[in-house]
């Protein structure tokens, strides 16, 4: 199938019926009535709802398979998920590279999800080998199959490759079936990051409630294996919509990667040209004294020389640069979001769990109060709030991109201060009732005190994780799309190193001396609480950081931010 190259041939009666820019799957020119828009990405939006099937199948009960069948420990656990994690998290950034530079976002997608597919399958292998570790118990320590323990790893960071090069492109795949030129496709388009995630809040629902509770009380191996089918199906339901997709035309020679590397390069070759021989590169080129264009204006002297660059190769370099400040202070956002499949577990897994006498919610499953509001607040966000916002400031989005991830970041600041509140109460229950000391008793506290924290980090991501998505996606060049939600995932990556790094010298600092860790097996002689305040402090100094850097953030395009 080509993807790139096509040509108007037909004149203008033509171009009023097809999208500039887009190409169908024949190759000629998409139109507008019969491809794109929500008839493409309904089948897009399914998928992503099976890809987070699969990921969060893995992922949400990571820990409790760490510290069970490969008996771990609390925080080599804790610290292992937030590392996979991480690299989940960042390897995108090469699998958008590679769909942006060479293979395209269709073809990325189809081999990402042939990977996803081997990566479960082998995982699901190595569940099925024998182990005597069969259940976390903080009390006790095994070693479980050498063997399995490397195909365990190694597929776990397949998966991590295969979501690399599947993220990154299915959602801006997704967003270029609508046309930003249109004014209803453009509206549409903000829309489509609302129900994309609310798509994949839906698919991470079924997980948490389903595979949670196969994984904890039936079989492993079983609990991997229905991933690996749903990556199946989804793979299959994508074919399906080839025929609807539009496919966005590089319309430039050389790759964005080129074009921006050589404002850098050329800028600082340039290094030591004086100001007036810029100013006139400046004035020949027509370039416009502003905020805009004099911001970064170290890089305005790639302009100078007979191989200089153009205006539209600076501003798309600019423009990348300027993402930097935004990309930085939300890494505490990102830090503190990698809690809730950790720690947050690791504590519902110590209180009372009942629903009925015989049956116990997985503590994993509680991570779906987080999907579960966001399932909730987006119909209304989007239907609701967005409308009586929009007839007021005038804005297509109702609030601003920025506004927006600021209110999440806030939102995550005030779910740690909760977290923590709740943390100091489970300690002190355990301590009134003499169970400091028995790890594997219960503590007569219901597990439903975890709820508000959940339910604040699922408005939360409403706000901070769809705003960034958006957000990256449409403040790079065009071409660079899945980079810029590449970016967006990337803060996640980082925010995870970050939080695997913290634990592991936080957890070396407070065992010292015979003292006990902050997270020591037993959490009832840890302490938790200090490490949520801890990073409901740093959350509050990222969320001063972030509100002055977005304050003089210069956007792309006026009006949107």
């Amino acid at each position: 199938m080509a993807i790139a190259g096509a040509a108007n041939e037909a004149g203008a009666p033509l171009l009023s019926k097809t999208v500039d820019g887009s190409v169908d799957y024949r190759n000629e020119p998409a139109v507008r009535s019969s491809s794109g828009g929500w008839r493409s990405a309904g089948f897009i939006i399914g998928v992503e709802v099976a890809e987070r099937f699969a990921y969060y199948g893995i992922s949400s009960n990571l820990i409790m398979y760490l510290t069970g069948p490969l008996g771990q420990s609390t925080a080599a656990a804790a610290s292992n998920v937030n590392a996979w994690y991480g690299t989940a998290s960042l390897l995108p950034l090469l699998g958008a590279f590679v769909a942006d530079s060479f293979l395209g976002r269709f073809r990325t997608i189809l081999a990402a999800s042939a990977l996803y597919v081997l990566g479960l399958g082998l995982l699901t292998l190595s569940a099925m080998i024998p182990s005597d570790c069969k259940v976390a118990n903080p009390l006790t320590s095994c070693s479980p199959p050498r063997f399995q323990v490397i195909a365990f790893f190694g597929a776990l960071y397949l998966v991590a490759l295969a979501q690399g090069g599947h993220k990154p492109c299915v959602q801006a795949f997704g967003a270029d079936q609508f046309d930003e030129k249109d004014p209803e496709e453009c509206k549409a388009k903000s829309s489509f990051f609302n129900w994309w995630y609310f798509g994949m809040c839906f698919g991470t629902l079924v997980t948490l409630w389903v595979l949670n509770y196969i994984q904890d009380n039936l079989s492993w191996a079983l609990g991997f294996g229905i991933p690996c089918v749903a990556m199946v199906l989804a793979l299959v339901v994508f074919l399906l919509g080839t025929s609807t997709y539009r496919f966005s035309i590089q319309r430039e020679s050389r790759s964005a990667f080129a074009r921006i590397g050589n404002v850098y390069v050329a800028a600082f070759k340039n290094w030591s040209v004086s100001a007036s021989v810029v100013a006139d590169a400046e004035e020949s080129l027509g370039l416009i004294s502003h905020s805009r264009s004099q911001q970064f204006s170290f890089l305005n002297k790639a302009l100078v020389g007979t191989n200089g660059c153009s205006l539209d190769e600076l501003e798309e370099a600019k423009s990348v640069l300027r993402l930097a400040p935004i990309w930085l202070t939300c890494l505490v956002y990102a830090v503190v979001f990698a809690q809730s499949p950790t720690f947050f577990t690791k504590q519902g897994a110590t209180m009372e769990r009942s629903i009925t006498p015989s049956y116990k919610i997985s503590p994993a499953t509680l991570q779906s109060f987080i999907s579960l509001s966001i399932v909730i607040f987006i119909p209304v966000y989007d239907r609701v709030l967005i409308p009586i916002a929009r007839s007021f400031t005038h804005k297509p989005g109702g609030i601003t991109m920025l506004q927006r991830i600021g209110t999440g970041i806030f939102l995550s600041f005030l779910a740690m201060v909760i977290a923590a509140l709740v943390e100091m109460k489970r300690l002190k229950t355990a301590a009134d009732y003499g169970l400091i000391d028995s790890p594997d008793v219960t503590v007569p506290m219901s597990v439903w005190w975890l709820i508000p924290q959940y339910v604040l980090f699922g408005i939360s991501d409403v706000f901070a994780m769809v705003g960034l998505q958006e957000f990256f996606y449409d403040q790079v060049p065009s071409e660079l799309r899945s980079v810029g939600l590449a970016l967006y995932l990337s803060i996640f990556g980082i925010g995870s190193f970050l939080s695997s790094f913290m634990i592991s010298v936080i957890d070396k600092a407070t065992s010292r001396s015979g003292q006990v860790s902050w997270f020591a097996n037993n959490l009832n002689q840890a302490h938790l609480d200090y490490f949520y305040w801890l990073l409901a402090c740093f959350s509050f100094i990222g969320l001063a950081s972030y509100l002055y850097f977005a304050k003089a953030y210069v956007s792309k395009r006026i009006n949107t931010l």
